[in-house]
């Protein structure tokens, strides 16, 4: 037991090192990129903050990291910083080879639905179906 321990703090200190990371590079981008981004993941703004606050052990799950590249619109520089020490934190764990392919940022003009629950709702179906159906030009027969 005394082994796996320090690999969690240590895991716990490269989740603290990418998470500073994302917050600089939040912290210089223009205001409401942090709305931006919960929106683009169908997310509150809460679930950003919570994401990118070091003093939260919870790692940045892999489906967001081309999601937040591209809101976020990290230097090369900080995505290298910020890629080196999300691998160091989930060695073996992940493969983190979706997550550096390019991304782009598509708007769309969609119906307000009058209240936030509905809009909200109707955001996370959106990014849900543009994931899945990413998902399904990466399987082989539907390679790119």
């Amino acid at each position: 037991m005394a082994k796996t321990e320090p690999a969690e703090s240590g895991a716990e200190n490269h989740i603290h090192a990418y998470k500073l990371v994302l917050s600089r590079v939040l912290e210089t981008r223009p205001s409401g990129t942090r709305q931006r981004l919960a929106d683009a993941l169908g997310k509150h703004r809460s679930f950003i903050t919570q994401m990118t606050s070091a003093s939260y052990a919870t790692p940045i799950p892999q489906r967001h990291l081309a999601t937040l590249f591209s809101v976020c619109h990290f230097s090369p520089a900080e995505r290298d910083a910020f890629m080196l020490a999300y691998r160091k934190a989930h060695r073996g764990r992940l493969e983190i080879g979706d997550a550096e392919r390019r991304t782009r940022h598509l708007s769309l003009l969609v119906p307000d639905f009058g209240n936030d629950k509905a809009n909200t709702a109707f955001d996370k179906a959106m990014s849900e179906f543009v994931q899945k159906m990413t998902g399904f030009m990466r399987k082989p027969g539907g390679e790119e």
